[in-house]
């Protein structure tokens, strides 16, 4: 099972798109773990969306449309919709 996920850091205003086999150690690793990378510059991050796929090709594709402005303006939505 691959899930493709968004992180907002409400601090700085950043979103980060991601898919992971193994979500609870990807957040782990963004929020207090990883020593080198973008997503560290912007701590803390808050999970704001997760979708399941079986297969790590339907998570990349899904990964690939939500990185587009199309796809981070869907998500920013979700982001001002839970506030």
């Amino acid at each position: 099972m691959f899930t493709v996920y968004a992180l907002h850091s409400p601090e700085h205003n950043k979103i980060y798109i991601g898919y992971t086999s193994n979500l609870q150690q990807r957040l782990l690793s963004h929020n207090t773990l990883a020593q080198k990378g973008w997503t560290i510059k912007y701590r803390p991050w808050i999970l704001v969306h997760t979708e399941q796929f079986n297969s790590k090709g339907e998570a990349l594709k899904r990964e690939k449309q939500l990185k587009t402005a199309k796809g981070r303006e869907q998500i920013r939505s979700i982001i001002a919709n839970s506030n």
